[in-house]
């Protein structure tokens, strides 16, 4: 697939298919990943991938603590505000995709539907999580987002789509403690990968993007 023709067909996937990702398609995945670019070649990604019964159980223990509203303490603190076209443009994203669904925004039960599916990966086959070493700041943050979008267009490029789930790293000393890792490590970012169901309507929705000349400066 063509570069510029996956990066604007890639979307996320919030219903996946229950087939399984073949372990050769996921390391095909790894290791075009695997040349991502980073500071001075730190290379500071450290991948889980959760499958199975492993990734079913986690999952209920995430429900079960989301339908809970349990504590959350995330490695990597959420945004307590936004600028305001930023703000306004994050609300209306909310509300388009609400409408689309066919949620009313006072549906109460309707939303908190939504919102629980993130804790069963959409149902995806395989959650991939990203850490790096608790001591890295700032710039290993930024390797680790390119890390990230690397991921999902080379899983893109062979049929696998995914979405990035930040409110799963809400649980993140939990799924430390299920998966064994160190409490040393920072959680950053949860992946969910599959095949999509296309006929699902939570994959109608196509968030809306900024022009080119919205966000470009020129000085020549």
């Amino acid at each position: 697939m063509e570069i510029l023709e996956g990066i604007n067909a890639r979307q996320s996937i919030r219903a996946f298919k229950p087939d399984p990702v073949a372990r050769d398609v996921l390391n095909k995945i790894l290791q075009a990943v695997s040349n991502s670019p980073s500071y001075t070649n730190s290379q500071p990604w450290e991948v889980v991938m959760v499958m199975g019964k492993k990734k079913d159980e986690l999952g209920r223990k995430l429900l079960e603590l989301a339908r809970a509203k349990a504590p959350t303490s995330p490695d990597l603190p959420m945004p307590k505000g936004w600028p305001a076209a930023l703000e306004e443009r994050s609300r209306e994203h909310g509300a388009r995709r609400l409408t689309t669904l066919g949620v009313a925004r006072d549906d109460e039960e309707g939303r908190e539907k939504l919102r629980l599916m993130n804790f069963e990966f959409y149902g995806a086959p395989c959650a991939v999580f990203l850490f790096i070493d608790g001591s890295l700041g700032e710039w290993s943050i930024f390797d680790m987002g390119l890390f990230a979008q690397n991921l999902i267009l080379a899983a893109h490029s062979l049929g696998v789509e995914s979405c990035l789930q930040a409110s799963v790293t809400n649980y993140a000393p939990e799924i430390k403690k299920f998966l064994g890792i160190a409490e040393s490590k920072k959680l950053v970012i949860c992946v969910s990968l599959g095949y999509p169901d296309k006929k699902a309507k939570l994959n109608t929705y196509r968030s809306l993007k900024e022009k080119p000349d919205e966000f470009t400066r020129w000085y020549e």
